[in-house]
């Protein structure tokens, strides 16, 4: 019997030390390579996303893409917050403790967490709206001694003036986490927008993913149509938002197409988040190659080619909404009978 029971305790206590190993490096085998960094020459980053979406997830692949393209050898801790920020903190303090190279944190509250916890390590933000107004850095024109990053900032105004041009609606949904820097921030763009474009606004907050139907149901009687900016909290539930639209039969303008790729929003226009995760590796092969966070402003999409324009031609139908000639041939995704054609 006592040899029964010390066998069992030596089997959980093998369990226990290999999940901790995983634990602590974001996946299994991490550990060794990560303590063999030196030997090998490999630098160690740690990624983290603030939650999964495929915009994040596209940002994270773009980061190390572009790494990988500069011929810098690195090894990468990538770790997921789920959306909360006390995990987001822990993460940022798992990083601290690994001594990483540089820090990544894509989406605003990860990346301030990471600023938080590591005052001297270099930390690159991606996919974050306002950086000044997150405390990231003083300034865009400039990063700070161990901050800077990219912007997926997208034209809201002109976003919001463009949703009301295709469908004549009179009074807007704006659905936002306010505990998100970034889209609070949003929100003086939203209200100018709509103000701007003669539109009745109407908002509904949420808290975590786990409101964003019940936010979706609340609103949805209330407004011709739905502007989302690029919420993280928001965009984690989005498949409940377009159900209950689509039932609806109201549409929705994205700032994201990335996230809506399936279907289901009329129309989406913003940052496209693989090109956004390469100019991020761009900024963090500068730094390891020597560059100071200082010297390297904030970038942002400017050009065309940068953006993402989606029009849905299933979601408009559903709506009784027909989308004129011009803005289908200005799109770079079409959505129709169920399919995605890039052009």
């Amino acid at each position: 019997m006592m040899k029964t029971v010390l066998q069992r305790g030596l089997a959980i206590a093998m369990t226990l030390s290999i999940a901790a190993g995983v634990f602590a490096n974001g996946q299994q085998g991490a550990e060794s390579s990560s303590s063999s960094q030196a030997a090998s020459g490999a630098v160690l980053i740690g990624i983290a996303q603030f939650l999964q979406h495929p915009a994040l997830d596209q940002c994270q692949q773009g980061v190390q893409d572009a790494v990988k393209a500069r011929g810098i050898e690195a090894t990468y801790d990538v770790q997921n917050a789920n959306g909360d920020p006390s995990t987001a903190a822990q993460i940022a303090n798992k990083y601290k403790g690994e001594n990483v190279a540089v820090a990544v944190g894509i989406a605003t509250p990860i990346a301030q967490a990471m600023v938080n916890a590591m005052p001297t390590t270099p930390v690159v933000f991606s996919a974050v709206t306002d950086p000044v107004g997150a405390g990231l850095v003083q300034s865009n024109d400039t990063g700070d001694a161990y901050c800077t990053g990219a912007s997926d900032a997208i034209p809201t105004q002109a976003n919001i003036k463009l949703f009301g041009d295709i469908a004549k609606i009179k009074t807007l949904g704006y659905i936002y986490c306010n505990a998100e820097a970034n889209s609070v921030y949003e929100l003086a763009n939203v209200e100018e927008g709509a103000k701007a474009a003669g539109m009745t606004l109407v908002t509904q907050t949420v808290n975590t993913t786990a409101d964003v139907r019940q936010a979706a149901q609340s609103i949805v009687s209330r407004v011709d149509g739905l502007y989302l900016s690029t919420d993280n909290t928001v965009y984690g539930a989005i498949a409940a938002v377009i159900d209950v639209f689509r039932q609806a039969k109201k549409p929705i303008f994205a700032g994201d197409a990335t996230g809506v790729m399936d279907g289901g929003c009329m129309v989406a226009s913003g940052s496209n988040y693989y090109k956004l995760g390469i100019a991020t590796g761009n900024i963090v092969a500068d730094i390891i190659q020597g560059k100071k966070c200082s010297d390297i402003p904030v970038k942002f999409a400017t050009e065309a080619s940068e953006m993402d324009f989606l029009v849905d031609l299933d979601a408009a139908a559903n709506c009784g909404i027909t989308i004129s000639q011009k803005y289908i041939d200005d799109a770079t995704m079409i959505f129709q009978n169920g399919k995605l054609t890039t052009k």
